[in-house]
């Protein structure tokens, strides 16, 4: 296949994932800006892989005058974002005082049905919302302000922490001050995060040398502080976090494949360290392997974890050298498609006892 072929087929496989993640929940995500947003990282990427402005330009079919000119729009607006499903009925409720699901579904006729009855229900069982009734006459008002932010603000901070949890742990070691900077989240939520994390133990901090010799208190925060973790997981079946899972998943996948095709003409051999392979089994019920086709999930993941487990405990009685330490990012899943086969069943005994498949390697 050659490379045009291959980025086609990608890209077409990349529109899926984004397709399924944006309507997940039956909310539906803001896509008006994605593809100036993909041309925009893309852009990125090519000049940090050491491609000139000029030869992108050409890449994208565009003058180099006319590419400039479009970086610098899209930069300019990258910061504003169209509404969702779920902000826009909020909002309706908020500024009608409510309203009954049948004439929601008159003034939300353009939208599916489903994903309206979805973005209610997660609203009301958020506790954003309250319904009265039954059926078409149900009635919906909005929580009130002190209510609706108390909830806001505990769902935003568990969704966050996880994010913050896994910037931490892609530095390994970070000043709080920097890590607020990067953060795309409110400086007060971010603090928030930092602290949920810190009283968990999910990550570490090491007061700066000025403040240990002032003996600042613990109740001020020195924005100078290091903060730092040497281990990621989620558990399985976690309610929140699965962003971040979903994530990792992703990076580990393309990381590996972007490593591979930097190795000189992308061969593969049984010493490698880098690499992947896809394997796909065909069984049906009865087959004599099915059992131990269904059960490769389960079997890897409990190899894994033990593995894992015993790293862990290692380098927590002797600690790694920042200077020596070597990463190593194993990815693995498991995807069936059946037409007649019980798939959720067979999801469920393909299930380990510990952790997500998204570990990262201590």
């Amino acid at each position: 296949m050659e490379p045009k072929h291959l980025i086609n087929a990608i890209v077409q496989q990349t529109t899926v994932l984004i397709a399924q993640l944006s309507t997940a929940a039956g909310i539906r995500a803001p896509l008006a800006q994605l593809a100036d947003q993909v041309f925009l990282e893309l852009s990125r990427e090519l000049e940090a892989q050491g491609v000139t402005r000029k030869v992108a330009a050409d890449m994208f079919g565009l003058a180099l005058r006319s590419y400039q000119k479009k970086i610098q729009r899209i930069s300019e607006s990258a910061t504003q974002r169209d509404r969702t499903l779920w902000e826009v009925v909020l909002e309706h409720l908020r500024k009608r005082g409510g309203a009954s699901r049948k004439s929601l579904s008159s003034h939300f006729k353009r939208e599916s049905a489903l994903d309206l009855a979805a973005v209610l229900k997660d609203l009301t069982s958020s506790g954003l919302i309250s319904a009265t009734g039954r059926g078409t006459s149900t009635y919906y008002q909005v929580a009130s302000p002190e209510a609706r932010a108390s909830v806001t603000e505990e769902a935003g901070l568990d969704v966050v922490a996880h994010w913050v949890w896994l910037a931490v742990y892609d530095h390994q070691q970070i000043a709080r001050s920097a890590l607020l900077a990067e953060l795309p989240f409110d400086d007060e939520l971010g603090r928030r995060a930092i602290r949920s994390l810190l009283e968990d133990g999910r990550i570490a901090e090491q007061p700066s040398a000025a403040a240990a010799a002032a003996g600042s208190s613990s109740s001020v925060e020195d924005d100078s502080a290091m903060l730092s973790c040497a281990q990621l997981q989620i558990p399985i079946g976690a309610e929140q976090g699965w962003e971040a899972a979903v994530f990792d998943h992703f990076r580990a996948m393309a990381n590996a494949i972007g490593a591979k095709l930097r190795t000189v003409g992308a061969r593969s051999s049984e010493r490698d360290r880098v690499g992947g392979t896809t394997l796909s089994f065909s069984v049906y019920a009865g087959h004599p392997n099915e059992r131990e086709v269904y059960g490769l999930l389960q079997r890897v993941r409990g190899e894994l974890n033990e593995l894992w487990n015993r790293v862990s405990e290692y380098n927590r009685i002797h600690v790694v050298d920042p200077d020596r330490r070597v990463d190593v990012t194993f990815y693995f899943g498991q995807h069936v498609i059946a037409a007649d086969v019980d798939v959720e069943h067979a999801a469920d005994t393909a299930t380990g006892p510990e952790h997500d498949a998204s570990e990262v390697t201590p």
